[in-house]
């Protein structure tokens, strides 16, 4: 088993007495280039570990900016081809980049192939929001075979036995999700997270992302206090969405980046 990326990266920040900065945005938005761009700029700008999503038609898990996201990089014609060559960009500015999906893209492509074309990708690994690991069998044994991370969710609302059997198959990070319900930034931080990641702690010595939530310096500050990442998606996604052209989204990403990384940093 190689040596995972995204821990390496999360080794990293804590080496610098900071949480790593996990920024999302989802493949083929605003368009194929501009979230190429968009990625790069938030690497560029402090962004350690890179999500790039999987557009889905039917997001159950993801807010009205995500969807809005999504739709609109469906409508670009953005295929799983796309994703890959989005990954292969954004892993060769050096950022571990892993992939953000619902399970029945990776269902319909084929789970060994899509592993197999991610790894080959420069990709480190795969979010499943809607897999556990005791439904994922076959996910299990194509991460190991060729060497992904697989990153789980845990809620406030799983029990501390699912807690437990959740971060043994979770390799990389574990993602807490820090509030009840779907995506989206949000004025406050939750007040469950930190008792989330503590339960987390009693488990697992694996680094604990926290997401849902996060859009600016101060959050991330909050956030990073406590956890070992701060993961930052529809803050993202809105900086692209409200922009009047690509170029001022761009940098408007790069600016939240830079922030948010500062954040991370006074915790």
């Amino acid at each position: 088993m190689t040596t995972s990326q995204v821990g390496a990266a999360y080794e990293r920040a804590a080496k610098e007495n900071r949480a790593a900065l996990v920024g999302y945005l989802p493949a083929g938005f605003p368009s194929k280039a501009g979230c190429i761009a968009a990625l790069t700029a938030m690497v560029q700008s402090g962004v350690d570990v890179v999500e790039v999503g999987l557009p889905y038609s039917d997001p159950v898990l993801d807010g009205p900016t995500i969807q809005a996201a999504a739709d609109r990089a469906l409508a670009n014609g953005t295929r799983i081809v796309d994703v890959l060559a989005t990954v292969e960009a954004v892993a060769a500015t050096g950022a571990a980049t892993v992939v953000m999906t619902y399970w029945n893209p990776v269902l319909r492509y084929g789970v060994d192939r899509f592993a197999r074309d991610l790894a080959a990708a420069g990709g480190a690994g795969l979010i499943t929001p809607d897999l556990t690991p005791d439904s994922g069998p076959d996910w299990l044994e194509a991460s190991d075979a060729h060497g992904l991370d697989r990153i789980f969710l845990a809620a406030p609302s799983t029990t501390d036995e699912r807690l437990r059997l959740t971060a043994d198959a979770c390799r990389g990070f574990i993602y807490a999700t820090a509030v009840m319900g779907v995506t989206g930034a949000r004025a406050q931080t939750s007040s469950l997270a930190p008792t989330l990641v503590a339960r987390l702690r009693e488990v697992t010595d694996l680094p604990i992302g926290v997401g849902l939530g996060v859009s600016n310096g101060d959050q991330a500050a909050e956030v990073g206090g406590f956890a070992d990442g701060v993961i930052v998606g529809s803050a993202f996604v809105r900086a692209l969405l409200d922009a009047p052209h690509l170029e001022a989204g761009v940098a408007g990403c790069a600016a939240l980046a830079a922030d948010l990384a500062a954040g991370v940093r006074r915790r």
